[in-house]
């Protein structure tokens, strides 16, 4: 028997950045908000010296993340292949739990570039006829980045970003990201300490013509007081950020930013452990209902709302939709049907480099700390001259500096025994690494579906994900491979080694890459190629929205966070302007 629950205005399904700052924003309208996280709750309690510093637990075993078990997902390169699950989180790792990955996230965040919200006007402007693959389906995100500028504005303030700018109205500043598009205010916050790392990239790159700059760095450099009230302290630089929460108040995330706040309102309640089946849909089909959730118990619950918003991980965003038949599922051999299609990830590689003579202290670091150079963004240079679309940056950041992860030897080393001990006492502390985070263009054959063998304890089946490279963005990511090459050049270690992809490779989901996995419910202004419109709302459902990185209709070289959070508060103001006293499509 189904239980029946009181309704309420809106419906917040995942409590991480995006269903937080959504709570906040709607419960700031009067309306009565509920929101429903399928994992435990974390507070900043959870996360208190000495509980997160744990290299085993967290950064091993992965505390944080979801479990393969309830909440995997299948992977083949193409529709020849047989999915197979994943048994255990490799190539990204998504977090559960209240604050979602905005928990255990490294605390890189980066406003997206005027180009890369306009990819697609970008390329018809920019390539002749024929230079791109029939099978790239790029796509303008249908806002623009002079509409999303004051929402990055206040979404940096809530964070307490760290950094330079480098494009203060339009004037450029030396020291900062002069690519970047311009901002109408300084960061909030002064960069983060340079490194040795820091200092010997920046020497490096300006020597070779470059313009580096300090990582736009949610690690909080000074003490801050965001808008809501919030506190975050200074950075320490203990060495446990990506994989962990903060145990010092200093890495932005909803528990240290948002949910305090928000829990204070009275209109505002969550419940956790409860694991959103469906998206209820109305007789007629064009509004949704509530959802039907499986609460801590085992019981099947409906909960009414007048408003749903869908806010959790890319993945998960997506297969909601399929399991709940809302908007037509991408079929890659028609081209036709929108859910599930423009899926993609990110390009990486790096080069890992040995001095006998420098001490890094590896363990003394940060996740937003480093040092940057945007030099190949995709319209920074002539990428036609060199075969592909797209850009990526290349950065150097300190650490990791665990016992276990940190842990760096020359390739000849024996792989475990006395000789191994001995040369990783030795090498320990003496490594810096230097590495590229690229675009990845959206192609027909890469997408997510349903998978028809595999299912989840409660029976619905496991998102599929087909996904392989494709030459162009491998034809970019050699590229900037050769770039890291002069840089090590110029840096002249004893030795080095180095990890690229090359054109004809073929994506292995057992090496870790990122969790920045986008798309599957895009967002533009035709509603036969995206899932919602500008403003996020569902074309099929207007009370629905969706909100992520699944609405990225390509994967920008950016960290998704600052634009995730940008499109939150957007997508919030129409609302507000527009919908709640005139409910109903808002294009």
């Amino acid at each position: 028997m189904v239980m029946k629950k009181k309704p309420v205005d809106v419906v917040i399904i995942g409590l991480g950045w995006s269903g937080s700052l959504m709570g906040m924003e709607m419960t700031d309208a009067g309306l009565d908000v509920l929101a429903l996280e399928r994992g435990n709750d974390r507070t900043k309690k959870d996360f208190l010296y000495p509980k997160p510093a744990d290299e085993l637990k967290y950064g091993v075993r992965l505390s944080l993340m979801q479990e393969p078990r309830t909440d995997g997902v299948t992977m083949r390169r193409n529709t020849q292949e047989n999915a197979l699950p994943q048994r255990h989180w490799t190539t990204f790792h998504p977090g559960t739990g209240v604050g979602g990955c905005g928990a255990h996230w490294t605390g890189v965040l980066y406003r997206a570039t005027p180009t890369e919200l306009t990819m697609k006007s970008f390329a018809e402007k920019t390539f002749p006829q024929g230079f791109l693959p029939e099978d790239m389906q790029l796509q303008d995100h249908g806002v623009t980045y002079e509409e999303l500028e004051p929402h990055y504005d206040f979404f940096e303030k809530i964070a307490g970003l760290s950094g330079q700018a480098g494009n203060l109205k339009g004037e450029k500043i030396k020291g900062g990201n002069p690519f970047e598009g311009p901002r109408q205010n300084p960061f909030p916050l002064p960069p983060l300490p340079r490194t040795l790392t820091d200092t010997l990239f920046t020497e490096a790159t300006e020597s070779l013509g470059y313009h580096p700059y300090p990582y736009p760095s949610a690690n909080a450099s000074q003490s801050w007081t965001n808008p809501y009230g919030m506190q975050l302290g200074p950075c320490n630089f203990c060495g446990f950020c990506s994989n962990y929460g903060c145990l010092n108040y200093s890495k932005a995330s909803p528990q240290t930013c948002v949910l305090d706040a928000l829990k204070q309102r009275q209109n505002f309640s969550y419940r956790t452990n409860s694991d959103v089946r469906r998206i209820n849909k109305s007789a007629d089909g064009k509004t949704v209902t509530g959802v039907t959730y499986i609460d801590g118990d085992g019981n099947e619950v409906f909960q009414p709302a007048k408003m749903v918003f869908l806010c959790s991980f890319t993945l998960s965003n997506v297969r909601l939709l399929l399991l709940s038949d809302i908007g037509k599922p991408y079929d890659p051999a028609t081209g036709t049907g929108v859910v599930g299609r423009n899926f993609t990830y990110q390009i990486t590689g790096s080069a890992d480099l040995y001095f006998k003579h420098h001490q890094f202290n590896p363990f003394i670091n940060a996740g937003g700390s480093g040092q940057v150079i945007d030099d190949f963004a995709p319209d920074a240079f002539d990428t036609q001259k060199h075969g592909f679309i797209g850009g990526s940056y290349i950065y150097t950041t300190q650490g990791p500096g665990g016992a276990i992860n940190g842990i760096r030897v020359s390739p000849d080393t024996p792989a475990w025994g006395s000789a191994w001990k001995r040369q990783a006492a030795a090498e320990y502390g003496h490594h810096m690494m230097i590495g590229t985070t690229g675009s990845n263009m959206a192609y027909r054959d890469c997408y997510l579906d349903l998978d028809p063998t595999y299912r989840d304890p409660h029976g619905d089946p496991l998102l599929r994900m087909t996904y392989d490279w494709h030459d162009n963005d491998m034809r970019m990511t050699e590229f900037m491979g050769d770039r890291i090459r002069d840089i090590v050049k110029k840096l002249g270690p004893d030795y080095h080694t180095t990890s690229f992809h090359q054109v004809g490779d073929h994506f292995d989901p057992s090496k870790y890459q990122s969790t920045h996995l986008t798309g599957g419910a895009v967002m533009g202004t035709d509603p036969n190629t995206s899932v919602v419109n500008r403003y996020l709302q569902h074309w099929d459902a207007h009370n629905l929205f969706v909100i992520g990185a699944t609405n990225f209709p390509q994967n920008m070289m950016h960290n998704p966070t600052g634009t995730v959070g940008a499109l939150t508060f957007w997508a919030a103001k129409k609302i507000r302007s527009d919908y709640l006293d005139n409910p109903g499509p808002l294009m």
